[in-house]
């Protein structure tokens, strides 16, 4: 039967639907973070030892920081905690890079009294070494570890989903996008490109040991004397270079054409002799750069010929 009074009856209210989620969640474990970190270091440490040229010479500057910063406070830590609930993330994240500061200048102090000295390629060397043992002791331990113990670099991304954003949140997130790219791009040029600084040549003369120390004072008649002539470009450019040994009125013929890109040096040893005695023989040495009628650089020892 019809309702009294023929009103029609209202529809039942629709239950309230689940909102669309707006992001996407995406999870990131890293499981060979050991090993990448000795990879890295390796790789490191080959471009360094080759010298690397074209985009390679970008390869220390992007891994030089990490691998002095960081690297070596995070096997650390990782061998002493590789239990995941022993640390939180954050305090992982900042203990590398405390221990780090902490490690490195005390490997820098312990090759301070080595003959080897705090040097390139002992420091490289010797962090090398100290990230691959750490490394193994990290891998070891956890090796021991029920698989849902062990300590795993995890990331999690919320993406959000493209088209269900406002137009200005979109707009918004792609001028955030330039402008870290912006930004990151700006340090990486900063740091990549060469800063020109104080143009010189350094011009050294050393003793048959290496030091400044040890030159040839007395000498006999026609006996030869003997030191390390040494030459380093500081000019941001290729040179040509001569060097010249002058004896009161006698002048050896120059060596060269000496060629040396920016930072390239050149040692070689140099002998010279006096034909007669002299008491006070001034024995310069004139560096030259090609083009020059002047010395460019002048250094002189006094020598006793009897």
């Amino acid at each position: 039967m019809p309702d009294q009074g023929g009103l029609p009856k209202e529809a039942p209210e629709e239950a309230d639907l689940p909102a669309v989620a707006a992001s996407v969640k995406k999870v990131l474990r890293i499981e060979w973070d050991l090993e990448i970190i000795a990879v890295l270091s390796l790789i490191l440490a080959g471009v360094i030892a080759f010298d690397g040229e074209g985009w390679l010479h970008y390869v220390p500057i992007g891994l030089g920081l990490p691998f002095v910063l960081f690297f070596p406070g995070y096997v650390l830590i990782a061998a002493l905690f590789p239990k995941k609930d022993d640390l939180g993330g954050i305090e992982r994240l900042a203990l590398s890079f405390g221990l780090s500061i902490a490690v490195v200048p005390l490997i820098g102090l312990g090759l301070n009294y080595t003959p080897w000295g705090i040097r390139l390629t002992p420091i490289l060397l010797s962090l090398i070494f100290f990230i691959i043992i750490m490394g193994c002791i990290s891998f070891f331990r956890r090796d021991k570890l029920p698989p849902e113990e062990r300590y795993c670099p995890t990331f999690q991304f919320e993406f959000p989903v493209w088209k269900e954003q406002p137009l200005f949140d979109r707009v918004l997130s792609i001028a955030l996008i330039v402008a870290i790219l912006f930004a990151v791009g700006s340090i990486f040029y900063v740091v990549s490109m060469p800063k020109v600084g104080e143009q010189f040549t350094e011009f050294y003369i050393l003793g048959m040991n290496g030091k400044a120390e040890g030159y040839p004072r007395e000498l006999a008649v026609g006996e030869e004397g003997e030191v390390i002539v040494g030459v380093v470009n500081h000019e941001y450019k290729q040179e040509k270079y001569y060097v010249e040994i002058k004896m009161d009125d006698l002048v050896l013929p120059k060596e060269g054409p000496i060629v040396l890109e920016h930072e390239e040096k050149w040692e070689k040893p140099l002998s010279f002799s006096y034909p007669e005695e002299y008491e006070n023989l001034k024995v310069e040495f004139l560096l030259y750069r090609e083009g020059d009628d002047q010395p460019y650089r002048s250094l002189h020892l006094w020598v006793i010929v009897k």
